[in-house]
């Protein structure tokens, strides 16, 4: 696919628009805006679907925020630069970032946080400076996602978010750690900081799971055990160091009564996967008292209130969110590519199936069926090994 110019500073290239919840992607001639001052425009190469395009793409609850471009996983080359961007240019390999790091706010500064104050998650489907749109068809505004909208062949980001890669990097692979492996391998890493010898419970085997149960393989976990309704997933879970399968629908009693009888007491951590605000009960459930801790990485698609009774907490349990696995991507982002390119973590065996861009609502099918980890897509030229 190729873009083509109509003026020295307005692109027109092809994205894909939702323009309503739930309905089908539609292959659009879209205008792309130059970068404004410390925003860059990349020419992206590859994305992948992750869940939560799928979770805000079926809500109706931001019906105001469409027509709409999603993705936010994606990785590709700095087509060029807006006023006082210092840290990119063009020809660079970039990953794009959901969350960015503007390195002066309080939280970036505090070496607590990786909750950007300036550029954290946008939810308004605008760009994080002015408030406004980049991209437009005919004049009407078409609205980002996460303010990275990777459907598209070309995208304007803040130079907060994204992260200049090794130029030896494949771009068609790594994409995927611009989301859900580097959020796994972080939640084990950094949130739960998971010791040598423990037992591991992680409910919903996608791609985030999988890439938690890596971590855990990493570190030294004794026992990682996977709880899914899907069989498949067991297969797939091998791989990447799950030991054990548990399938709550072939089970006879509460799948946390069936962790706690096997693992003496409850796991050491638990994992909560899959977005389900009655999962992180059951999670909590399932650790066992005095030092048991429960991470929740999954976006709820209803329901967002968690309900627990008090004592789970009062016997030493703990609770703790996570986004992003804890890294500051801008900072941290660099090093797990360079740990993929001394083949220290794989990345390569999430990806289930190769599609071109015309093939993107094949992607959302396969997600919603539960039949692929990753979709790669392919949105510009580039060589694939």
């Amino acid at each position: 696919m190729s873009a083509s110019t109509r003026d020295p500073q307005v692109i027109t290239c092809k994205a894909a628009v939702a323009w309503g919840p739930g309905e089908a992607l539609v292959l659009e001639e879209v205008e792309v805006d130059p970068p404004k001052p410390m925003e860059i425009r990349i020419k992206v190469v590859c994305t992948s679907l992750c869940r939560s395009d799928i979770t805000q793409w079926e809500s109706k609850a931001h019906t105001l925020l469409f027509p709409r471009i999603f993705g936010h996983e994606a990785s590709g080359i700095v087509e060029s630069i807006g006023e006082g961007v210092t840290d990119f240019k063009e020809g660079d390999h970039v990953l794009t970032l959901f969350t960015g790091e503007c390195m002066t706010c309080k939280h970036c500064t505090s070496g607590k946080s990786n909750m950007c104050q300036v550029l954290g998650l946008e939810r308004r489907g605008v760009m994080h400076s002015d408030q406004k749109t980049r991209f437009s068809i005919k004049g009407k505004p078409i609205y980002h996602y996460c303010a990275v909208s990777s459907f598209s062949e070309y995208t304007v980001v803040h130079s907060g978010c994204a992260v200049k890669i090794c130029p030896s990097a494949p771009l068609e692979k790594i994409c995927l750690l611009s989301c859900g492996v580097a959020a796994g391998l972080g939640a084990a890493w950094n949130v739960a900081n998971i010791s040598e010898g423990s037992n591991v419970v992680i409910f919903g085997l996608g791609t985030v799971g999988l890439s938690v149960a890596q971590g855990a393989k990493l570190r030294g976990a004794s026992r990682i055990i996977g709880v899914d309704t899907n069989p498949e997933k067991y297969k797939k879970g091998k791989a990447f160091g799950i030991t054990e399968f548990i399938n709550p629908a072939d089970c006879n009693e509460p799948v946390q009564e069936v962790i706690k009888r096997i693992t003496d007491g409850g796991a050491d951590y638990s994992f909560e996967c899959i977005g389900d605000t009655g999962m992180i009960t059951t999670a909590l459930q399932s650790c066992c008292d005095g030092w048991g801790m429960t991470v929740t990485l999954g976006v709820p698609k209803v329901k967002p209130e968690i309900t627990a009774h008090y004592a789970l907490l009062l016997s030493g349990r703990t609770l703790r969110g996570s986004l992003f696995g804890g890294w500051k991507p801008k900072s941290d982002l660099p090093s797990l590519v360079d740990m993929y390119l001394k083949n220290e973590i794989q990345i390569d065996e999430f990806i289930t199936h190769n599609l071109q861009f015309e093939e993107i609502n094949e992607a959302f099918n396969l997600m919603r069926e539960g039949k692929c980890l990753r979709s790669r897509v392919q949105e510009n030229s580039w060589q694939w090994p």
